[in-house]
């Protein structure tokens, strides 16, 4: 796992200052996936793509490939023959990760129905379980919906972790760690926050997957 930490401070000096934060993250996820927790992810424009990159590092192989144990493919030839043996040949092994962007007709209901804002909050109230983990990422640290999301979180002892930059934003009220990067303006928050989530998917896939 720490090599992928010393590689990001070698390819990116100015991110120096977010591995401890990081690599403490990277341990909690890792802890998080072992018990069978779920870790969930939201932003807004950009940051919305972002929260979708991570879970598509993390449901499918990454650098690994994740391919699925003798016994697991097995039980797939005992159910369907050779179509069973083709389908266990290409799955790959995931880590349970969630998106809260990829509920459009949730979404779109519970904004004409209630209210835009708690879109996010509404899906991790009806899905979160007692200590699973919410990512939000909010370059500024402001938006409303991330910052209703971490108080729906306390409610229910979900752990919060804010992706941000250097703006002293005020889901920081909520968050319980702060991965912030040295930038002020949002394309440059943005573009840091590519290598640290890389960074992060890297490092934990590496505990369950060589």
């Amino acid at each position: 796992m720490e090599k992928y930490f010393t590689e990001l401070s070698l390819r990116y000096p100015q991110l120096q200052c977010v591995v401890p934060v990081l690599r403490q993250l990277a341990d909690e996820v890792v802890e998080l996936f072992r018990r069978d927790g779920t870790l969930f992810l939201a932003g807004n424009g950009g940051s919305a793509a972002d929260a979708e990159h991570i879970c598509g590092e993390l449901l499918k192989g990454f650098i690994s490939k994740r391919e699925l144990s003798a016994a697991d493919k097995e039980l797939f030839s005992r159910i369907a023959g050779d179509k069973g043996s083709d389908i266990a040949g290409k799955l790959q092994y995931g880590l349970r990760s969630v998106s809260l962007l990829s509920h459009p007709a949730l979404q779109s209901a519970f904004s004409n129905d209630v209210e835009p804002q708690l879109c996010f909050a509404q899906q991790l109230w009806a899905m979160g379980r007692k200590n699973d983990m919410v990512i939000g990422i909010s370059t500024g640290g402001n938006a409303e919906n991330i910052y209703d999301l971490f108080i729906t979180a306390r409610a229910k002892n979900i752990r919060t972790v804010l992706f941000t930059g250097e703006k002293e934003g005020r889901c920081r009220e909520f968050a319980d760690m702060v991965v912030a990067v040295p930038e002020r303006e949002t394309y440059k928050i943005q573009e840091l926050h590519l290598p640290v989530y890389h960074t992060l998917c890297l490092a934990v896939e590496s505990q369950f997957f060589n």
